[in-house]
């Protein structure tokens, strides 16, 4: 097969696919997907690990702690619970939605009310490394979930009128245009 064949047939391929018109939603594919239902878990288990800590070992570990660091303590064990609601929120959002118990306008009417945050850190924050250590596993733990729940709130909140419109400003479409009269004869 020549050179300008093999390059036509790939330019049809690839405008078959653009002209196909057919929007595949992320936010579909990936909370029918079994990713989803691990992250679900995920997310599910460390707020029950955080309860139970903060229930349980933690309380009692702080209050061994000194004045100033117990302080830091309950501020960041607020935190952590708030975020972690925020996120628990979300996945049972998300679950009723694919499980068909919710429409997607009831969808997005309950989540507006959940505040994910864009990622960031406490590990700066002066006595964080006073803190107990399952607290700081627990909290390091909350913001990688975040980061990976945030992404994947992004992604899955695209409406598919955005798509198409980025479809049609998409430059591949003129790219294959202007291969197709380099090649044609």
């Amino acid at each position: 097969m020549s050179v300008s064949n093999l390059v036509m047939s790939n330019v049809s391929r690839a405008e078959a696919s653009l002209n196909a018109g057919v929007t595949v939603s992320f936010g579909e594919r990936f909370q029918a997907s079994a990713q989803f239902d691990a992250v679900f878990k995920q997310g599910m288990a460390l707020v029950e690990r955080t309860a139970a800590y903060l229930e349980g070992p933690g309380r009692a570990e702080s209050k061994r702690l000194p004045t100033s660091i117990n302080v830091l303590y309950a501020a960041e064990s607020m935190r952590l619970t708030t975020r972690l609601l925020d996120m628990a929120s979300w996945l049972l959002i998300r679950r009723a939605l694919k499980e068909g118990d919710i429409s997607e306008s009831e969808a997005q009417k309950k989540r507006k009310g959940v505040t994910l945050q864009a990622p960031s850190r406490t590990s700066h924050v002066a006595g964080f490394a006073e803190l107990p250590e399952t607290l700081r596993v627990l909290v390091e733990e909350s913001y990688a979930l975040q980061d990976r729940i945030v992404q994947l709130d992004r992604a899955m909140s695209v409406k598919s009128d955005n798509v198409a419109a980025t479809m049609i400003a998409n430059p591949v479409g003129s790219q294959i245009d202007r291969l197709r009269m380099a090649f044609s004869s």
